[in-house]
């Protein structure tokens, strides 16, 4: 077995700035869209009452990708975070194992990654202010992405204080309660997805929301009656229509598949974003493989140009 790239949490960031993690994400967006890329669907395994794994693959280009990731919410009571796995990437020709990363960093990229592309996609061409609610890892690189993209000035709002004020001070935002970050121009979900923080009343015509935390049956950052007063779109159906923050709309009969778009088929240009400035637009960010699969490529084609130092490990 030849030697395998390892790349840790600080590796894996430091391989993938927030400009090329977006440029990435949305390549593959495309290339999923066109069929090039393919991603089978998630697997999730329960472990009550703690939280869950989740097995992820997907192909593309010379790659192919096992991301093992898990959700636990109760971690942080016990010092420990809620996200964490590995990815395993391996050459696509052959079957040859090529690398491992830290999960962790690879989701975290790429959630505020898809931010960023959706955000550019869907969002009024004039929007400039973020709100961002849930100011923790995922909420961070969402920040840091919009940041990278042009957007800001920001708002920051976390239950934690000290989370809010370190995002806020680092960006030179504002840290700001969850009213003013739900009234800015983009806004920003980043939840454990347990409880609601968007309702219908929290909408006003322009605004674009992105929903990154409901990543699981259950979860939802939004009502029912927000989500439905809103222009949808989502990464992908399948996952977006069971465990997404979609899901409660379309369990109860008020949003079908034909009501909902596609990011990548906007992207593609073959289905409209926004149909106008006053349209308010909601995007659903369940977690794609195929995102993954984006930023865990660019970080190893770093490694293997030696701009971020590996490890190396035999198997």
């Amino acid at each position: 077995m030849p030697e395998l790239a390892l790349l840790d949490h600080a590796a894996v960031l430091a391989a993938v700035s927030p400009a090329a993690a977006i440029e990435a994400t949305r390549e593959g967006f495309l290339r999923h869209h066109c069929g090039e890329w393919v991603m089978p669907a998630k697997v999730y395994l329960d472990s009550p009452p703690y939280g869950d794994f989740r097995a992820m693959p997907a192909r593309g280009g010379d790659l192919a990708l096992l991301k093992w990731v898990t959700s636990f919410p109760g971690n942080p009571a016990h010092g420990l975070p809620t996200v964490s796995g590995v990815v395993c990437l391996s050459d696509a020709r052959t079957g040859v194992p090529l690398a491992i990363l830290d999960a962790r960093a690879v989701t975290a990229l790429r959630t505020g990654a898809v931010a960023a592309v959706a955000a550019l996609a869907l969002a009024r061409e004039d929007a400039r202010t973020v709100g961002i609610v849930g100011c923790g890892l995922h909420g961070a690189w969402t920040a840091r992405c919009l940041a990278a993209a042009g957007y800001g000035q920001g708002v920051c709002y976390d239950p934690r204080a000290e989370a809010a004020a370190a995002l806020a001070q680092e960006l030179g935002w504002d840290v700001g309660d969850l009213p003013a970050a739900l009234a800015c121009d983009v806004v920003n979900c980043i939840t454990p997805g347990s409880a609601i923080v968007v309702e219908r009343d929290d909408l006003a015509p322009g605004r674009h929301l992105n929903m990154l935390g409901a990543d699981g049956s259950g979860k939802a950052e939004a009502s029912i009656d927000a989500v439905v007063a809103c222009a949808l779109f989502c990464d992908e159906w399948e996952q977006a229509s069971h465990g997404g923050e979609l899901a409660g709309a379309v369990a109860a009969g008020r949003v079908v598949r034909e009501q909902v778009t596609p990011l990548g088929a906007v992207l593609a240009g073959d289905a409209p974003g926004r149909s106008g400035p006053d349209a308010t637009t909601l995007f659903d960010s369940t977690g794609l493989a195929i995102q993954d699969l984006a930023v865990a490529a660019a970080a190893l084609r770093a490694a293997q140009a030696g701009e971020v130092p590996a490890g190396r490990i035999t198997l």
